[in-house]
């Protein structure tokens, strides 16, 4: 819920948005808050996700023919992968880019309800590529299936952000608290009421704001740093020698890594600040830098 609120507050700004999600986010609660969102806003988002590999799916209902009663709201239900087997001859052939890749798949776009009790027309595309069955699904019914293929392929980018971040950058290793932060309820009910609510002290309260404030600000900069990192390897990984420098088993062969990158600077850095003092960011490290004072380095040896 928060993940769709979020969008459409980028969306007041950009008009139009587009979520690249997991499967984890399609839920009818989220769906019917996307609805609530598209509804009373003039900007409109829209979402590309994946289902889950039991997700079942409904026909639209017939026409209704006269008579009594309330009218159908579903039709028939389809499982949607057996439709691997029992439509195998209607999947069609085509070549998309996927990761940097032409990569040769198959895919059957249908256009069906979801979700028990909202019955939501969705846009799904069963694609098997290599022997996988993977079920995308867009809530903008008129994406072609190709595009909704080629466009949920760059959430895998997201993944490998995260794992640099993590593991390259350091970016989540923050270790900021405060005793005033109450302590985390796994199972705290929904009627309960949150536990931040329940802190009255001044003092705490702006102790936690301070500790929230020092999580942003180093998830910030990590992203800074990240995404410096990145724009160095794009540019320069084929007009500085030897960036290729340290052995990896599945080395890249266009663009090096955050962390080779990150490494070549660990290696290089002091020597282009010795080479350039002159310039503004080479200044401002050695004015925080304190100057040894070797007189109380002989006396302590």
């Amino acid at each position: 819920m928060q993940m769709i609120d979020q969008g459409f507050a980028a969306t007041k700004t950009f008009d139009q948005t587009l979520l690249l999600l997991d499967r984890y986010f399609l839920t009818v609660p989220a769906l019917k808050r996307w609805i609530q969102w598209n509804q009373s806003e003039d900007a409109h988002m829209h979402i590309v996700t994946q289902a889950k590999s039991n997700a079942v799916a409904y026909e639209a209902p017939p026409a209704r023919k006269g008579g009594r009663g309330r009218p159908r709201k579903k039709g028939a239900v389809i499982k949607l992968k057996e439709l691997l087997q029992t439509r195998a001859s209607e999947f069609e052939t085509a070549t998309v880019t996927l990761y940097g890749k032409e990569e040769t798949v198959h895919y059957l776009c249908l256009d069906l309800l979801w979700g028990k009790g909202l019955y939501q027309e969705l846009r799904f595309v069963l694609v098997n590529h290599n022997g996988k069955l993977v079920i995308l699904v867009s809530t903008d019914r008129t994406f072609a299936a190709t595009d909704i293929i080629h466009l949920y392929g760059y959430r895998f980018k997201i993944e490998g952000t995260f794992r640099e971040m993590k593991q390259a950058i350091g970016g989540f290793s923050y270790r900021f608290w405060s005793k005033a932060m109450p302590k985390l309820n796994r199972f705290r009910k929904k009627e309960e009421p949150h536990p931040l609510e329940q802190v009255v002290n001044e003092k705490d309260k702006e102790n936690i704001r301070l500790m929230i404030k020092a999580v942003e600000g180093f998830v910030m900069c990590s992203c800074i740093a990240m995404g410096l990192l990145q724009l160095i390897a794009v540019h320069y990984s084929h007009r500085v020698p030897n960036f290729f420098f340290r052995y990896l088993r599945t080395p890249s062969k266009d663009i090096v890594s955050e962390a080779t990158a990150m490494a070549y600077l660990h290696r290089s850095i002091f020597r282009m600040f010795a080479r350039n003092p002159h310039l503004s960011i080479t200044q401002i490290i050695q004015s925080k830098q304190e100057t040894p004072d070797f007189e109380d380095d002989s006396l302590a040896s």
